[in-house]
């Protein structure tokens, strides 16, 4: 097998993607599917995943145990990213900051999001591309 097949794609999912892949069908689950499959080498902060189970908790009446084993399955299959620099490129949504934050600190080529309000209108933020699922998945083709 060739070096190169074997180099992943980094990336960081934002929250939105990760409740979408996990609720509904559809390119978020592929995206997803890629990490649980180890296609891609997902990097995730704590803001994310406090992020995530707050709202499959409040927003999908997820109960404690179902978001409990989620969050241990997700962990078990990203790098955990504690991001040491504040941005603030976002003034409308602050939150979206916070992962930038672990895009940039976890070094990642893709910053995957369903944000066009906020991340997706960037493009790209200090040579990280930010992306839909749909946009990541044919590129992953090409």
């Amino acid at each position: 097998m060739p070096a190169e097949s074997k180099i992943k794609p980094k990336v960081v999912i934002d929250t939105n993607v990760f409740v979408s892949g996990l609720t509904f069908k559809g390119k978020p689950r592929e995206v997803l599917d890629l990490v649980w499959r180890g296609d891609i080498e997902a990097c995730i902060s704590s803001f994310i995943l406090k992020e995530l189970e707050e709202t499959l908790k409040k927003d999908f009446g997820w109960d404690r145990d179902q978001i409990k084993h989620t969050v241990e399955k997700i962990k078990a299959k990203t790098i955990l990213i504690r991001p040491k620099n504040r941005v603030s490129v976002i003034k409308e949504k602050d939150d979206d900051n916070r992962i930038l934050e672990c895009a940039i600190e976890g070094r990642v080529q893709y910053l995957i999001s369903g944000d066009r309000k906020h991340l997706l209108p960037l493009k790209e933020y200090q040579r990280i591309k930010i992306l839909s699922p749909a946009e990541f998945l044919k590129l992953l083709l090409l």
